[in-house]
This record gives C-alpha cells, sequence and structure tokens, in this order.
C-alpha cells in the first residue's frame, strides 16, 4: 500500500543518512526496508497501471497476501534489530535520532504490512465484499 510504502521509505533514508555501515546490525534493516520499498513501489505501480488485468492468471489476492505476511514478519524482525542496535551514548547525536526515529518509522511500517496482510487475506477468502456485490448475491 502507499502507506507501507512511504513509512518504508521514512525507514531507510533515516538510516541512510547515518554511519550504518560501521554497525552489521543496520544492514540487515537496510536490506528489509530497501527490498521491500522496491518491491512495494512495483505492486502500487502494477495496480495504478492496472497491470493486473492483463496477468489474470495470477491470483493477485494470494500474491500479495503471502508479501504482506512476509513483510511483516522480516519487518518484525528489523524493528526489533533496529531497536535494539540503537545506542543512547552514541558519539554523534544526530545518528542517535536518526536511528531512533528509524526504529520507531519500521515499527510503524511493520503495523502497516500487518494491516495490509489482514486486508489482503479477507480478500483472498471473499470476505471483503461491498454494497453491490452483496445486493447482487443476497438475491438471487
Amino acid at each position: 500500500s502507499g502507506v507501507s510504502a512511504v513509512l518504508g521509505l521514512l525507514v531507510w533514508t533515516l538510516i541512510a543518512d547515518t554511519t550504518y555501515y560501521l554497525h552489521a546490525a543496520y544492514s540487515w534493516v537496510m536490506f528489509v526496508s530497501i527490498f521491500f520499498w522496491i518491491v512495494t513501489v512495483l505492486f502500487f505501480m502494477t495496480y495504478l497501471l492496472q497491470l493486473q488485468l492483463k496477468f489474470y492468471m495470477v491470483p493477485w489476492s494470494l500474491v500479495l497476501m503471502i508479501f504482506n505476511a512476509v513483510a511483516t514478519v522480516l519487518y518484525i524482525t528489523a524493528f526489533i534489530t533496529c531497536a535494539a542496535a540503537v545506542q543512547p551514548t552514541s558519539w554523534r547525536q544526530w545518528d542517535y535520532n536518526r536511528r531512533a526515529a528509524a526504529s520507531f518509522f519500521a515499527c510503524l511500517t511493520m503495523v502497516a504490512y500487518g494491516v495490509s496482510t489482514f486486508l489482503s487475506f479477507r480478500a483472498w477468502k471473499g470476505l471483503g465484499s461491498n454494497a453491490a456485490t452483496s445486493q447482487v448475491t443476497d438475491h438471487a
């Protein structure tokens, strides 16, 4: 979703603006945040350009549910790693501030992917219907 893309962008840009390369833990956070940001933007562009209609044989609701579930699990690990690696005694105060903010936004991104997983699961199971489809199926 767009929220996940924006929050994921905040995570990796905040970390990229620090000396993350001196701490191995931030390499994992950078990998997770950049990888899922790129794939999320690709999915977003796919739906924006309606390319999913051209690939009708792909079960998009299942693909999105699996993607969001994997993103949620890996963002849990990235959030824990990022939060645990924040050192308040950092010799560069701005690194501490950016890493702490990145941890906060990693948590929000994790929640956003979790909500997307739930909504994707409902779409995959066919539980998400609107008024028009429920009117048609109720009076059949």
